[in-house]
């Protein structure tokens, strides 16, 4: 019997990473990673046109080009049972009737370009579906924001209505790849629930369906879902040939990055929290019944883990604030080196009531806040302040938000039993695990697994292709079988309580947040 495999594809915001898991061992035998060629585009077009303050455009191209380098390096001459991918969101692009990006027929149009996540030039759309009374909202914390699509499909029609016309379909960059895999327009539940507000009926309210009458032309540009683990049809004869791909090659549909990763860390009961902590942070909660939360993105049931709902709430400045740090104030020849400093040097530090306190908001704050023109804080600066100094108080403010977070959560009526932490983060600085340890004041577990989100991608890929029953027999299978555990240590609980309530009351003083309001406009006119 042939040797099979199968591929998960994770699509991240900078680059790609593909990984082979063999089905038999379960084992992971190779990954590849590959760089989106027009990266992020927050200055400019690829044809030189200027963007103005807040923008976050990719190019859809490019996902092929990555795609087809993973596909190949991964799979060529090899027997693929399945494939799954993940894709961060909200990423929608403009598109024709077959799947034509609009940025490939108007290179010079802004608008016709994928809206990265972290484009916040929608934020006025966002305020005004804010404003109004919509029961859509009752499972997002009542607001949506300026990331996710409804804002974007509303600043496209409002700023380009000729490209908006043109438009016959509004998709995901991740429903859009699997469209351009299998030949087969499906669109995934996990992206339309969380990113495009698409509920079904549930206890406690009759919302069906995706929000109508808040953006013109926008449900014509819309389609029904498929849940999670379904397939969305085979790799295509055109993919087959550019890939060298054999086997079965079902394609699941698409999944949200941060979402991907829980079968792979073992999150698939009630009472879970898992922290996927990349550029941004991304916390999901898993339950088994729907709480109206404030301060939330978002609750969907079946779009996480099939049977349970998953809360979402995440920190919109995660790694990149850390990674801004050390490449501003090095301490070495490279950012690696630079980050082994820092936190060999705050590892020896010791606990200061008295160092700055931070705001992690350097690219807005997501939960509870919504707010992307809130914006960084330091505060307790003095002359005796060192670099190493304000470093320790960033990682200490990341601690902070995702403990108002999962605080946050218990409030609202969810049990909170478990914390799992996930990604080259989490693995790499342990100094930041203990510090989240002693801050939650509760275990964290750190699963050893590597490529955690293309595996979990993978999963889903198996679920689709039937390799395995369904998701609890693919965390088993292929998912982290160990983990590391971090514990508080009880002797910092009383200083990083002070710290804490001091974040919290930084955080909600509207003197501040008036103040970073008005930078942000100085700063928009400055573009």
């Amino acid at each position: 019997m042939a040797q099979t495999y199968i591929i998960g594809l994770d699509y991240g915001t900078e680059s790609a990473r593909g990984v082979l898991i063999d089905v038999e061992t379960g084992t992971a035998v190779a990954n590849h990673v590959h760089r989106y060629r027009h990266g992020v585009m927050t200055t400019a077009l690829p044809n030189g046109g200027k963007l103005q303050a807040d923008w976050a455009l990719q190019h859809a191209p490019d996902y092929i080009e990555a795609g087809e380098a993973l596909l190949t390096s991964l799979g060529r001459g090899r027997n693929i049972s399945a494939i799954g991918l993940d894709f961060t969101a909200s990423s929608p692009l403009p598109a024709k009737a077959d799947g034509t990006p609009l940025s490939t027929l108007h290179p010079e149009e802004p608008h016709a370009y994928v809206k990265l996540w972290k484009h916040h030039a929608a934020q006025a759309w966002a305020d005004r579906i804010n404003a109004g009374s919509h029961d859509f909202l009752r499972r997002y914390g009542n607001r949506t924001s300026c990331e996710w699509l409804l804002a974007k499909a509303g600043e496209i029609a409002d700023e380009a209505p000729a490209i908006w016309q043109e438009a016959d379909r509004f998709i995901e960059a991740g429903d859009w790849l699997v469209w351009q895999l299998t030949g087969h327009e499906i669109r995934s539940k996990c992206q339309a629930g969380y990113k495009a507000h698409y509920q079904e009926v549930s206890a406690g309210d009759s919302f069906d369906g995706y929000p109508d009458n808040i953006v013109p032309g926008l449900a014509d540009k819309l389609s029904p879902p498929e849940p999670i683990g379904r397939p969305a049809g085979g790799l295509s004869k055109r993919w087959r040939e550019r890939t060298g791909i054999d086997g079965k090659a079902i394609i699941a549909v698409a999944v949200i990055d941060a979402h991907a990763v829980l079968p792979a860390v073992g999150a698939t009961t009630a009472g879970t929290v898992v922290g996927a902590l990349g550029t941004s942070a991304c916390h999901l909660l898993l339950d088994d019944k729907l709480n109206y939360i404030s301060g939330i993105d978002g609750a969907v049931f079946d779009g996480a883990v099939p049977g349970l709902w998953c809360y979402e709430a995440g920190q919109a400045a995660f790694g990149d604030m850390l990674a801004w740090f050390v490449r501003n104030f090095p301490q070495g020849s490279d950012e690696a080196a630079s980050f082994a400093y820092y936190n060999q040097a705050a590892a020896i530090l010791p606990l200061d009531a008295a160092r700055p306190i931070a705001l992690d908001w350097w690219n807005g704050c997501r939960t509870p806040i919504s707010d992307p023109t809130l914006s960084g804080l330091l505060v307790g600066m003095t002359l005796r302040t060192s670099a190493v100094d304000i470093y320790n108080s960033l990682l200490e403010s990341l601690c902070f938000g995702a403990r108002q977070i999962i605080e946050n959560f218990i409030a609202g009526g969810s049990a909170v039993d478990h914390v799992i932490l996930t990604s080259g983060i989490a693995e790499r600085n342990p100094l930041l695990m203990q510090m989240m340890s002693d801050i939650l004041g509760q275990e964290v577990s750190v699963p050893n697994i590597a490529h955690a989100t293309a595996t979990g991608a993978a999963i889903h890929g198996a679920v689709a292709g039937g390799v395995v029953a369904d998701f609890n027999a693919g965390a088993r299978r292929f998912g982290s079988g160990s983990s590391k555990a971090y514990r508080p240590n009880t002797a910092t609980t009383g200083v990083y309580e002070e710290r804490y309530q001091l974040y919290r009351s930084l955080s909600s003083t509207s003197e501040i947040t008036d103040a970073m309001h008005a930078l942000s406009r100085y700063h928009a006119l400055g573009k």
